[in-house]
């Protein structure tokens, strides 16, 4: 055990130094989206003022489409607020800032502790990016390779990837994650409680054993992914791997975490990366596709695989501290 207590503490620095270029990283992609989207030509002939007749909604697996207008610049508008009205929040809790964290990191060599909601994003983002890069090597040695849905605009399908963590999250976590739980195990039946518990279930409600919890993350996270291969406008077969992975991990998240978490692991997917993507897109004068195999963009993703092989040696490292303070704890009764 002395020897987990050491490790975790050492690694506590270099572990400080990585979240906070990631963090550097995620500020700085706020005002690189808005560039992307005001800014750029990535649209052609479609600007920020293109009109939209429908609000496309991704939940539970069923594509829903309802009529409405709006102006494209406008729901980025709206949903950039709320991205970084979420961030804000992250950085601030719950129980202690990011910066206040890095610096008991560095200062008192403390162990890295889940007490700020940035640093359970980065680390388990992190994590998905490393399972989700093994995953399309394995795959794409055997053929399978990962396409996206065939959209005609850049533009727009910058747009879509920056609302799918609002709609997706609410529309697989919470309805199909969060409601259930509820419902097996609320011990009141009021509303103010139910809202607790949609936002955060782990904590508002009265699990004891997470094994049921699990089976139904697990469950969720596979139908995450068929949906991703059958939806109206489909990525290709080779995305269900990647996607059900990727349902279970912020499943998990979700209802460890919070929704908060949640939403903001899916924004660091879609818009965080893709922010970068479309940027540089833009300013090299080169396709997207060409541009995800940027020098640039490759730094970014060593920096995401180092970060995320950390934060697996982490858990790792807390999973057997845990497992040896219980049995500690039976040996004491």
């Amino acid at each position: 055990m002395a020897i987990l207590e050491k490790l975790l503490q050492t690694v506590g620095i270099p572990y400080s130094a990585l979240i906070s270029i990631v963090f550097g990283l995620m500020i700085t992609s706020f005002p690189i989206g808005a560039y992307v989207v005001f800014n750029s030509e990535i649209g052609d002939n479609i600007d920020f003022g293109f009109p939209l007749e429908k609000f496309d909604l991704f939940i539970a697996g069923i594509n829903m489409e309802i009529p409405f207008e709006y102006q494209l610049g406008d729901a980025f508008v709206i949903l950039w607020s709320i991205f970084a009205i979420l961030f804000t929040i992250s950085i601030l809790g719950p129980k202690k800032n990011f910066l206040t964290i890095i610096g008991e990191l560095l200062i008192k060599e403390e162990k890295i502790k889940d007490t700020n909601y940035l640093v359970i994003i980065i680390k388990w983002f992190s994590i998905l990016v490393v399972i989700s890069g093994t995953i399309n090597f394995i795959q794409e040695s055997f053929g399978i390779f990962i396409e996206p849905p065939e959209l005609s605009n850049d533009l727009i399908f910058f747009l879509s990837l920056t609302f799918a963590p609002i709609t997706e999250e609410i529309g697989f976590r919470v309805m199909l994650i969060g409601i259930p739980l509820f419902v097996m195990y609320a011990y009141k039946s009021s509303l103010k409680s139910f809202f607790y518990s949609l936002w955060h279930p782990h904590k508002n409600l009265d699990i004891v054993d997470n094994k049921k919890a699990i089976l139904l993350i697990t469950l969720v996270g596979v139908f995450f992914g068929v949906a991703h291969i059958i939806s109206g406008e489909p990525w290709s077969v080779g995305k269900f791997t990647q996607a059900a992975v990727s349902g279970v991990i912020i499943g998990w998240v979700y209802y460890r975490y919070g929704l908060i978490t949640a939403i903001l692991i899916h924004w660091a997917t879609n818009y965080f990366i893709y922010s970068y993507v479309f940027a540089m897109s833009e300013v090299t004068g080169i396709s997207v596709e060409s541009a995800i195999s940027h020098s640039m963009i490759s730094m970014l993703e060593i920096i995401l695989v180092v970060t995320g092989i950390v934060s697996i040696a982490i858990v790792i490292m807390n999973f057997f501290n845990s497992k040896k303070d219980e049995k500690s704890k039976t040996e004491l009764l």
